[in-house]
């Protein structure tokens, strides 16, 4: 059975929510310590969870970024195999360099957020749209193009940026903006839709092979219809799950994501 490896750092406290999301559509999981390498590699897939891993200090995400585990899931991601970061998770990806993966650096950063209510930490419901396009992609293959999927935010650094102009219009280029914020019709607008003022109302975004996702919302948190408040939900069953869905699809059929 399709085995899924969920990176636990000192500070994570999104691993077993994550953990049963991921069981919940057939595929098995191990909460693996930051320090229990051994037998890290045999697993087909790997998760990093929400948190705040070593306290977030410094900035977020960037001492886990360093740790010596991650060179092992760099290693990885290149063989095919599917990386999901998520929040604290996506941080540490960027943090990385990992995504966007274009070049052997750190290409964007996960700053703080910037809205009309909070000028640091913001919990909220919120709506991510599936960009059309790359659906070849490790993360969703399950999901419609434009499908609209209720997600919650929790964080205090999640706005997608960067100094570098010409980056955005690569990452479109290469369908790398797998999910953007947006309403419930799919608009893409200002605060409230985009809740921390993302650049391009990015969500997720995906390295060129499609084989490695960091996104700031938690599907981990809105996998049952039971956890998505009513004035949310879409009529479908949790299409969140799908994204988790999406990973098995991937593993099974062998895809390496072009």
């Amino acid at each position: 059975m399709t085995r899924i490896a969920v990176i636990l750092f000192p500070g994570t406290n999104c691993e077993e929510e994550t953990k049963r999301a991921v069981e919940s559509v057939g595929m098995e999981s191990d909460i693996v310590r930051w320090n229990a390498r051994k037998g890290l590699e045999d697993y087909d897939g790997y998760i990093l969870p929400g948190g705040f891993s070593y306290e977030d200090r410094v900035r977020a995400g960037v001492i886990a970024a360093q740790d010596r585990l991650m060179d092992t899931i760099r290693e990885q991601a290149k063989s095919g195999k599917p990386v999901l970061g998520i929040c604290n998770g996506a941080q540490v990806l960027i943090e990385t360099g990992i995504v966007p993966g274009l070049e052997e650096k750190v290409e964007m950063a996960l700053a703080p957020n910037i809205n009309l209510k909070v000028g640091g930490f913001y919990c909220t419901w919120t709506y991510v749209k599936n960009e059309p396009g790359k659906n070849t992609n490790a993360f969703n293959r399950s999901l419609e193009n434009n499908e609209i999927i209720p997600i919650p935010i929790a964080h205090g650094e999640g706005r997608f940026t960067t100094r570098d102009s010409a980056l955005l219009e690569k990452l479109k280029q290469n369908k790398q903006v797998v999910f953007r914020y947006c309403d419930r019709e799919s608009r893409t607008e200002e605060f409230p839709i985009n809740p921390n003022n993302s650049l391009f109302n990015i969500a997720g975004i995906c390295n060129p092979k499609g084989n490695v996702l960091a996104m700031m919302p938690h599907p981990e948190r809105a996998s049952w219809n039971s956890q998505i408040p009513l004035s949310y939900r879409t009529g479908k069953d949790s299409p969140a799950r799908k994204i988790f869905q999406s990973m098995k699809e991937h593993i099974e059929e062998g895809s390496d994501g072009n």
